[in-house]
């Protein structure tokens, strides 16, 4: 599932507190980051081969949510996705500034985000689902918000970081909801994602962070 992909242990269906693998990352491909940069480690994320069948599985319900949302029996012209296409940027200084913008307003849990920062024909790619297209991955996290209950997001820290080589911003973050499910879990999660600009100073490459969920109901 394209911006959050969950992977539930089987503990976690109790009442009690449990872990849950979280993902939340793209990959925007760009001729100069080869296609196994993200896997590298760099800035500390994790790489790892992701099981077939999960990814399967993790398709499968990202279509059926695509089917059964309400944005899919909107017509393409009557969607009412709220983006920033038309952005001035002139340094890494100005795309900090926009992020900043877009984590006060939860990006990832409510689908408002500053698109122009993003190369429009960018590949989307975590452990389990990968697309090309930045409208594409905005329609895929409008198709979350249904299942967000009072969520809210705390920026701790971004900073950037430039070289001769590459330039890259680090966000660090913290994310707390409850989920509309019959029994109301409360998710909170701890998350770093780094975002890899070209020298065009657009967003190209969003590196995979892994981290650990909490559940409890």
């Amino acid at each position: 599932m394209a911006g959050l992909s969950f992977s539930i242990r089987p503990s976690s269906l109790t009442s009690s507190p449990a872990t849950v693998s979280i993902f939340h990352g793209m990959r925007c491909c760009c001729s100069r980051i080869p296609p196994d940069h993200a896997g590298a480690n760099k800035h500390g994320t994790a790489g790892g081969e992701t099981p077939q069948l999960l990814k399967i599985a993790v398709s499968g319900v990202t279509e059926l949510l695509r089917i059964l949302s309400p944005l899919s029996k909107r017509r393409s012209g009557q969607e009412s996705f709220e983006q920033i296409d038309e952005i001035s940027v002139s340094g890494i200084d100005d795309v900090v500034s926009i992020l900043e913008s877009d984590y006060e307003k939860a990006y990832f849990v409510t689908g408002i985000f500053s698109s122009g920062i993003y190369a429009e024909d960018c590949v989307f790619e975590d452990p389990t689902i990968r697309f090309r297209g930045r409208d594409l991955y905005q329609r895929n996290l409008k198709l979350l918000v249904p299942f967000f209950d009072q969520p809210s997001i705390e920026l701790k820290n971004i900073e950037k970081g430039e070289d001769a080589e590459e330039k890259f911003i680090l966000a660090t973050w913290k994310l707390r909801s409850y989920l509309r499910l019959p029994w109301r879990p409360l998710i909170s999660i701890d998350g770093r994602t780094v975002y890899e600009l070209d020298n065009n100073f657009e967003v190209c490459n969003i590196l995979l962070v892994k981290r650990l969920l909490f559940l409890s109901g």
